[in-house]
């Protein structure tokens, strides 16, 4: 199964500004000042200039976060999201990202659009994440660019809407989404969207397959064997079939044992097509019984 979601949750423990010493920014961050405060956090987070202590680390946000500061705001959502410094607490966790999305932060704007989502520290809602992912998507943030394309293809929180799922799938994945590269192929591969192009669609699977996605360098495989998209190439095929195989995709295997049964972009091998159709089945791949039984491999 392809991931359908994920959150990154980055932590900003950049230094806003530069030039003070750790003792420096303590004295101005006890006289209030936000930004020292915030710095100071960074530094405890870091272990820059003095001994990493998240407790340390979580009072300097929170005192920066409570003034207003974006940043801390965000970095205290994760704070209470991960447990580092204090208790792990979703709800308070939604509350800060909450407060920094407000300002305009893309991170913490997906962040809450996840745990709306999830209904993570708060009550389930599409309609809440699709707005959340939707404001970090338009600051061009991939992971809220691809969230945002997921929710418009299965109609999660607004209507369906293949044409917005193949727009934000694009926006993503010219960024480089392994995920979005995929999803954006079988929208070209199956007319979703778009008119059907199975040359797009080739070139999004490459473009997934080469970071390493199991799912698309299945579907590589397939349009090498049957040459969608560009010419028959059974050792192309056969390449990216174990390239999936290998990393457990049960599709991928049982074609991979079909392609050393019949010799094709290989050499002929009994024992492997056996190997590979019985890790398929093992994987759940239904398929793959029937393949077992007609080809005989039991004998190998």
């Amino acid at each position: 199964m392809k991931k359908i979601f994920f959150v990154l949750l980055a932590i900003s423990m950049t230094i806003l500004s530069f030039g003070q010493t750790f003792e420096e920014y303590k004295k101005d961050s006890e006289q209030g000042d936000a930004t020292a405060q915030y710095n100071l956090g960074a530094m405890y987070y870091n272990g820059k200039d003095v001994s990493k202590d998240y407790k340390q680390a979580f009072y300097w946000f929170n005192k920066s976060a409570q003034q207003g500061l974006v940043f801390a705001q965000f970095n205290l959502g994760l704070m209470y999201y991960e447990g580092k410094g204090t208790l792990k607490d979703y709800k308070q966790a939604f509350y800060w990202y909450q407060k920094s999305a407000e300002q305009g932060n893309y991170e913490a704007q997906f962040n809450l659009g996840y745990m709306y989502q999830h209904g993570v520290g708060t009550l389930k809602d599409y309609k809440q994440a699709s707005y959340w992912f939707k404001k970090s998507a338009d600051q061009g943030y991939s992971a809220a660019q691809y969230n945002l394309g997921y929710m418009y293809k299965h109609g999660k929180g607004t209507l369906e809407d293949y044409k917005q799922a193949l727009y934000w799938f694009k926006k993503s994945a010219q960024q480089g989404d392994a995920d979005a590269q995929y999803l954006l192929g079988g929208m070209y591969e199956n007319g979703h969207g778009t008119l059907k192009d199975y040359k797009q669609a080739m070139y999004w699977y490459e473009k997934s397959a080469e970071q390493g996605d199991a799912n698309a360098q299945f579907r590589l495989g397939i349009m090498y064997h049957f040459g969608y998209g560009t010419l028959e190439d059974y050792k192309q095929a056969f390449y990216w079939f174990n390239k999936s195989a290998q990393q457990g995709d049960g599709a991928a295997q049982s074609c991979l044992g079909l392609m050393y049964y019949e010799g094709k972009g290989t050499l002929r091998d009994y024992k492997q097509a056996a190997y590979w159709v019985r890790k398929s089945y093992e994987n759940g791949f239904e398929n793959a019984k029937k393949t077992w039984n007609d080809l005989e491999l039991y004998n190998y």
